[in-house]
Parts: structure tokens; sequence; C-alpha cells
């Protein structure tokens, strides 16, 4: 995807958490935003169907978790800070970079 996307190669460390919406995870498309990663996560943000600005929208997964959780998700995690992908499963993907994305 990186190579793809002319992004650089910048996988999350397993043990980093990212923020994933579990009770959107039956809805699609599934989206996903990386912002600079801090505190502990790797910036990845990640949901189905419609966003909500709720605070208790995302909660806490660990990276090594993900591929029970969601394992569609799995080829974008490398993409760097900024980037952004929407897709479902029939097999649409749409991938781009927003430069005002990279910080929180």
């Amino acid at each position: 995807m990186c190579e793809k996307y002319g992004s650089d190669f910048l996988p999350p460390d397993p043990a980093l958490t990212l923020g994933l919406a579990r009770q959107t995870l039956l809805s699609m498309p599934i989206s996903g935003v990386r912002i600079c990663p801090e505190n502990g996560t790797s910036g990845w943000y990640i949901y189905g169907g419609d966003h909500s600005d709720a605070a208790d929208f995302y909660s806490p997964l660990h990276h090594s978790h993900l591929s029970v959780e969601l394992p569609m998700v799995i080829p974008y995690l490398a993409l760097a800070p900024g980037f952004r992908f929407i897709i479902d499963d029939e097999g649409y993907e749409d991938v781009w970079y927003e430069p005002h994305d990279v910080s929180a």
C-alpha cells in the first residue's frame, strides 16, 4: 500500500494502541485516518459507517488485536501520518493524503 500510494513505510508497533469505534464495525464503509503518534498510540483512528464527535466514540485497542477485530484494515496500517482510507467488504478502496491530518 505504501508504494502504491507514495507513502513512507511506517508500520505501527504492535504494542501501541489505536482508536477503534467497535460499535460501528458492522457498518460499511470502514474509514481510517492516521495522525501523528503520541502518548503510546500509533495515531490511527478507525470506524465504520458514519463518524461521530462523541467523546466515547473511540476506544483503545492494541494493534496486536486488530487482526481479530478488523483484519481488512491491516494492509493500510503502515501508511504515514496524514493518510486516510475508505474501504468496504465489496472491494471499494480510496486512499489519500491530507497534510492537515498530520497533527493532532
